[in-house]
């Protein structure tokens, strides 16, 4: 079951940041997205397409345009010109400085939102009523998207969380700003602040 609710100053170089243009918060949102995009799609150049070893009609004397084999691009069944090839890399690259700044200007706005909940620690048997009290204890009840956010996972934690379409479980180091932007409500472990604090108050090299 979780402990009780605690009611810590946050940091105000974290949670207190002001945010004057959402700019940054848009190119970390997106790179979130392209690192979990595959490149599965793929077409087959005229050269990959079966047929068209004959040429279709004699060069001269037809009437028609001249043709050296069926797989042309513009003919129906040919090969495709600039498809996808199935190796197109589509990760977008954004610097750890960069995307700390963005985690810090995101819980700012939740903060600012109060979107945030801080409790002491989530203790479970892996029992899924521990974390339904939970929410019920921080009257998450009318919340779709409950983000919780822990130090380490548990198998317990996981077993008590999985079966719950509205919460989600992270760990805090994996925390981005694509989570803290969707949750309707985050619950921050003591733990898990800690985590937070330490990795958002490194100095850049």
């Amino acid at each position: 079951m979780a402990e009780t609710k605690t009611t810590s100053t946050l940091p105000k170089d974290i949670f207190g940041v002001e945010v004057t243009n959402h700019e940054l918060l848009k190119v970390a949102y997106d790179s979130y997205l392209a690192q979990s995009r595959t490149s599965a799609a793929k077409t087959k150049r005229r050269g990959e397409v079966s047929g068209g070893g004959k040429k279709p009609w004699k060069q001269k004397g037809t009437g028609r345009a001249r043709f050296g084999s069926s797989r042309n691009p513009i003919w129906r069944g040919g090969g495709i010109v600039f498809g996808p090839l199935g190796i197109e890399n589509y990760t977008k690259k954004i610097s750890v400085g960069a995307k700390r700044t963005a985690l810090r200007q995101a819980l700012s706005l939740a903060n600012q939102a109060k979107k945030l909940v801080q409790i002491t620690d989530v203790t479970t048997t892996g029992k899924t009523k521990d974390i339904v009290k939970l929410v019920a204890d921080n009257k998450l009840e009318k919340s779709r998207r409950i983000l919780l956010v822990v130090a380490e996972k548990t198998p317990e934690l996981l077993r008590a969380t999985n079966n719950l379409e509205a919460v989600e479980l992270i760990r805090a180091n994996y925390l981005s700003v694509y989570h803290i932007l969707n949750a309707d409500k985050i619950v921050i472990t003591k733990d898990a602040l800690a985590v937070i604090k330490t990795w958002l108050t490194k100095e850049e090299k």
